[in-house]
């Protein structure tokens, strides 16, 4: 890469310190690479010019050749004063407007000169006009780098108002290119470049700034993606090579005692073929004498835990512990009592850890895990703390993993000298474009089959004015001896609105339902460890009817008896968080239902989330509307997003392109894993540059 190009922008002709500083703070553009980096994100087609006797009321907006033959100044009794001049080309005559600026536009002005003019028409009477038109002189027009298709380049509020318009912004890239142009190199190799029939760099830059006509643009734009995605894609698949290279890992060589006993004589029920597909996965991996790093995917209620079980007793078996860390303590509780029920027969030293946990307790959890004999640990944050040693930790699992930050997530691993074996859990189904950019340096394995006797959960969509029919459809569940949950939306605790929404319905719903007939309980985010435990144990032993709740029941509770999910307004819910929510129901034999309730005013949006709840229960449907609507960045929250911020490409629109790029990108590195060959040498470098800015990858999980 030439150094010119590393050259700070404030040096660039037309830009200079304070200009330069905007840019960086506003833009983030540093350097000279930057700007050329930096992409329009729409065009306006100017290879049209139109005839004012061709002009219609439409708001497009067009260009025009002729000259101005007059100019006066209009000072109304009432309104604003403007400037307006007489602009004819042989067709006819219209008017140019300007509302402010006026000495200076004025001055600037001449008349009899060909130009062109640019702008939005509009019509008053019979006579056309145009406000604040941009204008260039026809010798400077035919003359400028400039192209047929107008860029248009991201801006700030900030910036426009410090005088940086667009026209601003395309004559500085126009000086860019003069001073530059001859020094863009090459960063694709010819035989990559031939066999996807890919422009150069060089032209594919300029045509992305100055597109000389939309078929250029469009090749410009398709090998700049290619490019983007393949170097992640690149990046990513040599990194799981790396791990399975590189990081040892403990090789847990048989399968004993423990795993074949379960399997022989404790297993609740038949595995899927799914489960069984992915256990052997797992045991691959564990095999193998490198850390295994696999993403387990599988939709809610889809059988996770008893894989997740499973996978702990190969650990077992080898001499070796297993720790399960989950987000919340609600879900760490869940996790210890299913884990205990399936070992209850097996004499295995299964203990839980969260912030909960006595200090007396703490003591004994800490001495046994480093002596060994605690074989299976169940956490939260928790598990994290210094004070935590185990004495050979050969298996980590992370459930609901984007809710951990990547250091904290280090900090397990570095509780041994070779780092244990990892498996990370998601109920979130994540779309296939999503899982390939954020995790694509993990092995990716999808439980994509319920256990057999589930019945789909019925999801219905109702506006508040149908309330009492809902509550006489629960008060004929209750008789049927089900659980109700009735969820509201609690964004943030602190909230008031929210807070009193919920208190209230808990108000309402004690009121319909009354004692001693019905119970109901309340469950949220400010009650204390211990009174939370309490309500659900009551929820869990059938005590009560009715839990009336916030989101903090959204993800693993599992409760069999409970068949119908109430969600009130829930068009303040995201969709993967509706489809978590149903998910806390539809457990048992019997047939479950989600009701939606929302106000009767709807956005689009919600329209489209409340129409997709009720005609699918297929999670990865659901995440790829989602995706859709949201868009990447949102979907997987701040911890996540760093890979997402592509300068050109669009998860979204170029998943095909995706594609293409991950596949192009194994086939290279399983010819030539180290990018040695000679035909490679421009990937090799170019893989180290990239790999140098840390920014665009140190959110990879």
């Amino acid at each position: 890469m030439s150094q010119l190009l590393q050259t700070p922008i404030e040096y660039l002709k037309g830009v200079g310190p304070q200009r330069g500083e905007l840019l960086r703070k506003e833009l983030g553009i540093h350097k000279y690479l930057d700007l050329i980096n930096l992409y329009p994100y729409r065009y306006i087609d100017r290879t049209r010019y139109y005839k004012i006797n061709e002009l219609d009321n439409n708001s497009i907006e067009v260009q025009l050749i002729g000259k101005i033959i007059h100019i006066k100044t209009i000072e109304p009794a009432k309104g604003k004063k403007r400037l307006v001049a007489t602009f004819i080309d042989e067709t006819g005559q219209m008017e140019l407007v300007w509302f402010q600026g006026h000495k200076w536009i004025r001055d600037s002005l001449e008349l009899n000169l060909p130009i062109v003019i640019f702008g939005k028409c509009s019509s008053f009477g019979s006579v056309y006009n145009m406000a604040h038109p941009e204008i260039e002189l026809l010798s400077e027009h035919e003359k400028s780098l400039r192209s047929a298709m107008q860029p248009f380049y991201p801006s700030t509020e900030k910036i426009a108002n410090r005088g940086i318009t667009n026209k601003v912004m395309n004559k500085l890239m126009q000086q860019l290119f003069l001073e530059t142009y001859t020094l863009f190199s090459e960063t694709l190799p010819d035989y990559l470049r031939k066999e996807l029939n890919l422009i150069s760099k060089k032209e594919a830059l300029f045509n992305i700034h100055f597109p000389k006509s939309p078929e250029l643009l469009a090749k410009a734009q398709y090998r700049l993606k290619f490019e983007e995605l393949f170097y992640i894609q690149l990046h990513l698949i040599t990194k799981n090579l790396v791990q399975k290279h590189k990081i040892k890992g403990h090789a847990f060589n048989k399968v004993g005692n423990l795993f074949s006993d379960f399997y022989e004589n404790h297993l609740p029920f038949e595995l899927t073929n799914a489960q069984k597909r992915v256990l052997k996965e797992i045991r691959n991996d564990m095999g193998n004498p490198a850390q295994m790093n696999r993403l387990l995917q599988g939709d809610v209620g889809s059988g996770k835990t008893i894989v997740a079980f499973m996978s702990m007793l190969l650990a077992l078996d080898n001499g070796y512990q297993a720790c399960l860390m989950a987000p919340t303590e609600i879900l760490a509780n869940q996790h210890y009592l299913g884990l205990s029920e399936l070992s209850k027969s097996m004499n295995i030293n299964i203990k839980k850890l969260t912030g909960s946990t006595k200090t007396s307790e703490r003591k004994i959890i800490h001495e046994e895990l480093e002596n060994g004999e605690l074989q299976i640990i169940i956490g939260t944050h928790a598990l994290l703390e210094e004070k935590v040693k185990f004495q050979n930790l050969g298996l980590a699992i992370i459930d609901e993993q984007h809710r951990f930050g990547v250091e904290q997530r280090s900090k397990l691993w570095k509780k041994n000298d070779i780092p244990p074996h990892v498996l990370v859990m998601t109920a979130t189904p994540i779309p296939r474009t999503l899982a390939m950019s954020l995790y694509g340096d993990l092995d990716i394995s999808l439980i994509d089959e319920l256990p057999p006797g589930r019945k789909p959960i019925k999801t219905v969509h109702r506006y508040d004015n149908n309330r009492l029919n809902v509550m006489a459809f629960v008060a004929d569940q209750i008789d049927l001896g089900r659980q109700i949950y009735v969820v509201y939306p609690l964004i943030q605790e602190s909230e008031k609105m929210d807070f009193k929404d919920l208190m209230d319905g808990y108000d309402t719903i004690s009121r319909e339902f009354p004692l001693p007939k019905y119970t109901v309980s309340i469950l949220h985010g400010k009650m204390k460890a211990e009174e939370k435990d309490f309500e659900m144990k009551r929820f869990a032993e059938g005590k009560t009817n009715i839990m009336v709740a916030t989101t903090v029941i959204e993800v693993g509770v599992n409760i069999p008896n409970a068949s119908v999910m109430i969600v009130e307004s829930a068009e303040r819910f995201g969709l993967s968080q509706l489809h978590q929510l149903r998910g806390r129901v539809g457990r048992g034999a019997d047939q479950s239902y989600c009701v939606l309730m929302t106000s009767n005013k709807l956005s689009s949006n919600s329209k489209t989330r409340m129409e997709t709840m009720v005609r699918t229960n297929d999670g990865f449907e659901i995440a790829e509307v989602d995706l859709k609507l949201r868009g990447p960045g949102d979907l997987m929250g701040t911890q996540q997003s760093g890979v997402l911020n592509l300068q050109i490409a669009d998860l979204i629109k170029d998943k095909d392109l995706l594609y293409l790029a991950r596949n192009y990108a194994v086939k290279v590195l399983k010819e030539d894993a180290s990018l040695e060959k000679p035909i490679n040498s421009i990937l090799r470098e170019v893989f180290y540059e990239i790999s140098k800015r840390k920014n665009i990858w140190n959110y990879i999980s």
